[in-house]
């Protein structure tokens, strides 16, 4: 990869990197019960206070694959498939900067995945629910 996109890609994740903290520490979880009028508005602020959490986590989750994809540039490995170890395609990581797979290789694990889902026995299914009970 030259090293004008690895500068590129760099300055994204930098970038994104700087944007999530910030939303992260001015973020406020408080539900204030004084603007609360009965349980229902009650209600709705706590689920709107879960849904903010999971989000959240989410973005947790994306801040990790961002501080990877960093080490990764500073080792020259960005762009590398981590199966194949063949260069990512450069339209990929423009759709999917973190990607960690070539589109060929992802496309064989989510073929995997939808296999093993697809095989396997529901636990919550008795082997005799077949039969009618009379």
């Amino acid at each position: 990869m030259k090293q004008e996109q690895l500068a590129t890609f760099s300055k994204l994740f930098q970038d994104q990197k700087a944007a999530l903290l910030y939303s992260a520490k001015t973020e406020d979880f408080s539900i204030k019960s004084d603007e609360m009028s009965d349980e229902l508005d009650l209600s709705s602020a706590e689920l709107e206070q879960s849904m903010r959490m999971q989000l959240r986590s989410r973005e947790a989750l994306f801040l990790k694959k961002i501080d990877q994809a960093l080490e990764k540039i500073q080792a020259g490995s960005f762009g590398v498939c981590t199966c194949c170890e063949e260069d990512i395609e450069i339209s990929r990581l423009e759709v999917r900067p973190t990607a960690n797979l070539c589109i060929n290789c992802k496309e064989d694990e989510e073929k995997r995945e939808h296999r093993s889902a697809d095989g396997r026995k529901s636990k919550s299914v008795d082997s005799r629910s077949h039969l009618r009970i009379a």
